[in-house]
């Protein structure tokens, strides 16, 4: 660095607004270019449905397509015959459930149905692009979203969404839309892929239809989980209350993670002195997006009805003691080990406090006399030698 950006403050702000832009301008162009290839790629899997070209020109079609695009394209990657096999599924998984979105007063001809192989190629390809054009430059403002969110994110993403989700395209454009909202990196989505978060998701039983506004409780709902998992930790199989707390508050982040979007952790015990008398929130949260704390008490036992009249307490000393004229009612979710569902509604059911109860997992226990149940390599040799299986 030079000594005039140490010595004078004026140019070094003026240096540091140039580095800003410039790295914004790097990510706008970068996003563009995102845009552009996958426009590419949605096009080529349309025109690849629309022309069959596996029954026009065989089944290895795509290892020549892939070859004679190469040939034409020096230096271009991303026209492996696997990537075009993967744009095709991409085209098939999403194509019904945008043109479901699209306006009814814009007829389009759906080109993926054209049965006449003799058909002139020109004329289907003309189809496939009026196709794709049309879901660009559709008027309907939520296709529009979903595709600016369908075309904001990267080829790698929608491959792992395609992996998973195979045909369901309800499930594929769920991950899409989360991918899009949280920023998630790669493994951030291949983690909530391989933890079934599109089951999960809005599942927990709650009261928040019954005590809030509808637009707000239907929001809420959608934010909560059942079950949690909690498995970003070991614990061994007989653990306490306080280690599991413990654990969430060394992981808080992975914890805000599956929490989800828009919390921010606020504390752990949290003090609250109500008329000389002490109350201890197990953990407190607030949550941006609805402008409102949310008090989270955690239960390694059953669900007791008992758990769901004082989460209802902590709430109401919440609303009367932090919250600002800015702040949403405070909600409370009970996160337990096992529940039963019947008493969980009752429960709730006599509470006139938003409340919501879920379930977490442990997915890595470890035992207790962790080293006594792991197996020599001696007794391993002997199972395989009594099984018959060579070393």
């Amino acid at each position: 660095m030079s000594n005039l950006i140490h010595i004078n403050n004026e140019y070094r702000q003026w240096i540091q607004s140039l580095s800003q832009r410039f790295h914004q301008s790097q990510i706008k162009a970068a996003v563009h270019v995102n845009q552009e290839m996958l426009r590419f790629y949605w096009e080529l899997g349309n025109e690849i449905v629309a022309l069959k070209v596996e029954e026009r020109w065989g089944e290895s079609v795509m290892q020549s397509i892939s070859q004679d695009l190469k040939e034409a394209l020096p230096g271009i990657s991303g026209l492996s015959p696997r990537n075009l096999y993967y744009c095709k599924r991409w085209f098939l998984t999403y194509n019904q459930e945008f043109i479901n979105l699209q306006q009814p007063v814009a007829k389009i001809e759906n080109s993926t149905s054209a049965q006449n192989l003799q058909q002139p190629l020109v004329e289907i390809q003309k189809a496939a692009i009026s196709e794709a054009n049309a879901l660009f430059n559709s008027s309907s403002q939520i296709l529009q979203q979903l595709v600016a969110e369908f075309f904001a994110i990267p080829w790698s993403h929608h491959i792992r969404i395609i992996d998973k989700c195979k045909k369901d395209s309800a499930k594929a454009l769920f991950y899409v839309h989360q991918t899009y909202q949280n920023g998630w990196s790669r493994d951030v989505l291949l983690n909530f892929l391989d933890t079934n978060l599109y089951e999960r998701a809005g599942k927990a039983i709650t009261n928040f239809s019954t005590t809030m506004p509808a637009v707000d409780s239907d929001l809420a709902q959608q934010l909560t989980k059942d079950p949690y998992q909690f498995d970003f930790f070991k614990l061994k199989d007989r653990y306490k209350e306080s280690e599991l707390k413990d654990e969430l508050v060394k992981n808080i982040e992975k914890f805000l993670l599956e929490l989800g979007r828009g919390f921010a952790y606020m504390g752990r015990e949290y003090r609250l002195e109500v008329d000389g008398e002490e109350m201890f929130i197990d953990m407190l949260f607030y949550n941006v997006p609805l402008h409102r704390y949310v008090v989270v008490e955690i239960k390694t036992g059953k669900l007791e009805s008992a758990n769901v009249g004082q989460l209802g307490g902590y709430v109401v000393a919440v609303n009367h003691m932090l919250n600002t004229p800015q702040d949403n009612p405070a909600i409370g979710l009970l996160i337990c080990k096992e529940k039963n569902d019947i008493l969980a509604q009752y429960a709730l059911e006599s509470s006139s406090q938003p409340l919501g109860i879920s379930q977490y997992q442990l997915a890595k226990l470890i035992p207790d006399d962790f080293r006594g149940t792991m197996p020599t390599i001696e007794e391993i040799e002997n199972e395989l030698n009594d099984n018959n299986i060579d070393i």
